[in-house]
């Protein structure tokens, strides 16, 4: 019976130290306040959709998006995401919410347009509790992930909403992932309406990419 306590106790302090060790210091990653955090597709349809559709000149491939609050020295990582609504999680619980490999780019506001990060962070923070917007109209109840980032900093015209397509831009039909959703929804595709996402977002020359982190199976490496 010891022997299973040891062994047991061995394990839960090993996987206490492989999450500890990931800090965003130990990481490399310079870390600001209002930095925005987009993160690469999972292998599940919808993600590869909503990726595919929204392909942009840049050809970047993000599904999601989210943006850094640091207090007290504690980074903490605000977003809108299914079944979680709007929500605040420590970078950590964030970074190990992904099963996959994935990569995370971090953004951050040219200098001239950082100035709308303390009242972004503000409302970000009275968003909190918000439901996730599922149909992805923007005139819905809830949020979605891109749709929290442009309402906190709407006050500052950072962001536009531009019309959504949920095409394949190689054969203008609707992907499937896109079909099989909301047929499940039981409403139209919105296309046509209104929206943003976070391929459109990361292509804003009021934005510059300042590095990379690999996560891949609870191994992160920085870039």
């Amino acid at each position: 019976m010891k022997s299973l306590f040891f062994i047991v106790l061995l394990f839960l302090i090993s996987v206490f130290t492989v999450k500890a060790q990931y800090s965003p210091d130990e990481l490399n990653l310079d870390l600001q306040t209002g930095d925005l955090l987009f993160c690469s597709p999972t292998s599940g349809e919808l993600s590869k959709a909503i990726d595919q559709s929204t392909q942009t000149g840049q050809e970047t491939h993000f599904d999601h998006i989210a943006i850094v609050d640091i207090k007290n020295d504690t980074v903490y990582v605000l977003h809108a995401a299914p079944k979680k609504g709007v929500c605040r999680e420590t970078i950590g619980k964030f970074f190990f919410s992904y099963k996959e490999k994935i990569t995370i780019s971090i953004y951050r506001l040219n200098e001239k347009f950082s100035k709308a990060i303390p009242t972004a962070i503000q409302k970000a923070y009275k968003l909190r509790g918000q439901p996730y917007n599922y149909s992805y109209i923007i005139k819905d109840p809830g949020l979605y992930c891109s749709e929290y980032i442009y309402e906190i900093f709407a006050t500052d015209s950072i962001f536009t909403l531009k019309p959504m397509t949920f095409k394949d831009p190689k054969t203008g039909q609707f992907l499937a992932g896109w079909v099989n959703y909301y047929k499940k929804l039981g409403i139209p595709i919105p296309e046509g309406e209104p929206g943003c996402n976070p391929n459109g977002m990361a292509a804003s020359d009021k934005l510059e990419m300042t590095g990379e982190v690999i996560i891949d199976n609870n191994a992160l490496k920085s870039k």
